[in-house]
């Protein structure tokens, strides 16, 4: 894959770094929390579990691509209690998770991309009535797959915390050569 850093930093990524998909630290007790539906969004969405299978099924289909490119996008916020301000970012953080699909279509056929948290595509999603309104855009949940975002971000040499005052979300780009 030949996208430079420089395109990157231009969707407006803050951070990146490459690992091996080896490196890549599922942990049960973060889908753990999944399941007890801490974030409120499982069985509501193509995203999240349990419609992105189990977990052992997360972790070989991330296993099957050699590479991975953690990335995250930081935002400000008025105060720690700023809600408007991190859903402003979350949102903001999804079209850019767009704008990479967008790029890296252009450059391979066979890539995964995970964003953080659930799909926020579609105002009612069809979980789990109908499929998928938009399937190629379906970008599951980083946290989803059962994997350990702050132990991500330290194997990829990005910051997990950024400072006072700011919301920090990660997406995951999983390819071959």
């Amino acid at each position: 894959m030949n996208i430079d850093k420089d395109q990157i930093i231009a969707l407006g990524i803050s951070q990146h770094g490459m690992i091996s998909t080896a490196k890549i630290p599922f942990s049960p007790e973060v889908r753990k929390l999944c399941e007890d539906n801490a974030c409120r969004s499982y069985g509501t969405t193509w995203a999240c579990p349990p419609a992105v299978g189990k977990m052992e099924e997360c972790r070989v289909k991330c296993l099957s691509y050699a590479h991975a490119l953690v990335f995250n996008q930081i935002f400000p916020l008025e105060d720690s209690f700023d809600f408007e301000g991190m859903r402003a970012g979350h949102a903001a953080f999804k079209q850019t998770c767009d704008k990479i699909y967008e790029l890296v279509k252009q450059e391979i056929n066979d890539f995964l991309l995970l964003s953080n948290e659930s799909c926020n595509r579609c105002e009612k999603c069809t979980y789990p009535d109908s499929p998928c309104r938009f399937p190629d855009k379906l970008f599951p949940s980083v946290e989803g797959f059962g994997i350990l975002v702050a132990g991500l971000a330290e194997t990829a040499k990005i910051n997990y915390i950024n400072g006072a005052n700011t919301v920090t979300y990660f997406g995951m780009l999983l390819y071959n050569d």
